[in-house]
């Protein structure tokens, strides 16, 4: 019935990889000219590839899509598609919320993640903040997204104090590109403080200082630089088995991030798919190959290597196993 979509990074016309992007567009085309109902938000302030997203979108509008261009202030970074389905039970939304663009350049180059699901109340919200992009709706209340710059500051901030509160028990794990923000950093550091427990794996700008006396005993941060570009986040609150909470999406702790785009993070609830978290978050501290920490004196150390844990040869051969067991 349906089919929405933002598009933030394309591939410009001269790009080897223009099959991947254009066979994306060319299904959207597709569905748009057999009469389904098509929109798709297309960020023309993505850096590096503005010409190619104005390409893109005259292509779309030619065949009859809905092309939006985001909200006006805001740039939208949000990963989000949503496909709409009548089937025999009634309508069905199915959605997919990513960390990485819909761009075959960098799917081969960065590591990223993507949720694919049926729960009604995430399509609902999908929907909703759909709606707001499009101008058919100006929703603050979401049930399970974390949607920027409305409300997953806010969100955010009052998980941290969640687990400053719960002391030496409390647990906070990031794995995000930069953490630059303020006010978020000071929210860690009285979480600190107060005992909490604090992981941070950031692959990029970092503002925070690890292991300072009195401000930060209890913050670690490590980096991770190797073959692919870490580019996911994930956000674990609490410890597992112990009703931790996960997030993941295109949010990074930034400024720009949390107040001038429009970002999404959505909850993982599912206990298959937080052991996969789990089992990417151990895979990375394990590292002694790539991994790089942050000391006291706000300089990198490497991690020495002494048993050989590259994380990226891990999570391709990982990868790798899961494929050849699944099912034909």
């Amino acid at each position: 019935m349906a089919i929405k979509q933002t598009l933030y990074r394309t591939s410009a016309n001269d790009d080897p990889a223009i099959g991947g992007e254009k066979a994306v567009v060319e299904m959207l085309r597709e569905a748009a000219r057999s009469g389904k109902q098509v929109v798709v938000l297309v960020e023309l302030k993505a850096r590096f590839d503005e010409a190619a997203n104005i390409a893109w979108a005259r292509l779309l509008e030619d065949a009859g899509a809905h092309v939006v261009y985001g909200v006006s202030g805001l740039k939208t970074h949000a990963k989000i598609l949503l496909v709409v389905r009548r089937e025999a039970d009634g309508v069905r939304r199915y959605a997919h919320l990513g960390t990485g663009n819909y761009n075959p350049k960098t799917a081969v180059l960065y590591e990223d993640l993507g949720l694919f699901t049926a729960d009604e109340a995430i399509g609902a919200d999908i929907s909703e903040l759909f709606n707001t992009l499009t101008g058919y709706g100006s929703s603050e209340a979401y049930d399970k997204l974390l949607v920027a710059p409305t409300m997953l500051r806010d969100r955010i901030v009052a998980r941290i104090r969640d687990e400053a509160r719960r002391g030496s028990t409390g647990k906070i794990v990031f794995k995000i590109n930069h953490l630059t923000d303020p006010a978020i950093i000071d929210e860690l550091y009285a979480a600190s403080d107060a005992g909490c427990e604090i992981e941070l794996i950031i692959r990029g700008i970092c503002s925070i200082r690890a292991q300072v006396p009195g401000l930060s005993d209890n913050i670690t941060v490590r980096s991770v630089v190797g073959r692919f570009l870490e580019h996911s986040r994930l956000y674990r609150f609490g410890r597992p088995g112990r009703g931790a909470i996960y997030y993941m999406g295109s949010a990074d702790m930034m400024q720009r991030n949390l107040g001038g785009r429009v970002e999404s993070l959505v909850p993982v609830t599912n206990p298959q798919l937080q052991e996969r978290i789990e089992e990417i978050l151990d895979v990375l501290r394990a590292d002694d190959v790539l991994a790089w920490e942050l000391t006291g004196t706000g300089e990198w150390q490497k991690v020495p290597t002494t048993v050989g844990v590259d994380s990226h040869e891990t999570m391709a051969r990982l990868a790798l196993e899961r494929s050849e067991k699944a099912p034909a």
